[in-house]
């Protein structure tokens, strides 16, 4: 289904609701720049630095997508999910099972989410979703819980310190969401519906949270006006 979800009055806060679900892969397509090239990277440095069999688990996997590009790339994998909302994961499930990919699922909030060892963990555009004082505990635990060798793959959406620089960046990305046939209406509309929901950090905040967390390898993999993708290894 095509998101036109903003084309209407406000009414509440964003939120991954059944509504939101029902056109989320249209939405994210749409909204997120590069998003399709991006996961496919993501598939691509999970697949040549994992071994055989190994555990990866998609925090925040909404409708599976990235999941499934991995399933397809290897079957070896041993593929888990974590999300909060219900609609999100009942598509999720429907498109696994259309794929025949077996893939595990948990309903749960970040926050409350009991860990478990994995070779990989991926947060794509999750994080910024955290509150700002929950997330350096959420990034801990996933060191914690990452195997040796292991690796963390964080995409995000960013924010630049110069304000200048910052307005210029909002600017591109908003030309490049009309570009995506949104309205100036929906996307005032939805910008007003993520605010206080969805809070970026600098790119220097997300790199010292991932050092806080005991993280000593990072390397910054892709990155475009304001959104950025990392790989931190253990």
């Amino acid at each position: 289904m095509r998101d036109e979800i903003f084309k209407n009055p406000l009414e509440k806060q964003f939120e991954f609701d059944k509504s939101v679900a029902s056109v989320f892969d249209d939405m994210v397509s749409r909204s997120v720049p590069f998003y399709t090239q991006n996961l496919k990277l993501i598939v691509e440095l999970i697949s040549h630095f994992t071994a055989q069999n190994a555990k990866i688990c998609d925090l925040g996997c909404s409708t599976a997508s990235l999941l499934l590009a991995l399933y397809e790339k290897r079957n070896d994998l041993i593929l888990s999910g974590v999300d909060e909302a219900s609609a999100m994961l009942e598509i999720a499930k429907n498109k696994c099972k259309a794929f025949g990919a077996k893939i595990d699922f948990y309903q749960e909030n970040l926050d409350d989410f009991i860990f478990f060892k994995n070779d990989a963990f991926v947060a794509t555009y999750t994080l910024q979703f955290i509150r700002p004082p929950k997330r350096q505990e959420l990034v801990d635990k996933i060191y914690q819980n990452l195997n040796e060798n292991g690796i963390f793959v964080l995409s995000e959406k960013i924010l630049y310190d110069d304000v200048k620089i910052a307005k210029k960046m909002i600017q591109i990305y908003e030309q490049y969401k009309l570009e995506q046939g949104y309205s100036k209406l929906e996307i005032a509309t939805k910008r007003q519906a993520l605010e206080n929901v969805l809070i970026p950090y600098t790119q220097s905040e997300n790199v010292a949270m991932l050092q806080k967390a005991g993280f000593t390898k990072i390397e910054s993999v892709f990155k475009w006006v304001n959104f950025e993708t990392f790989v931190a290894f253990k």
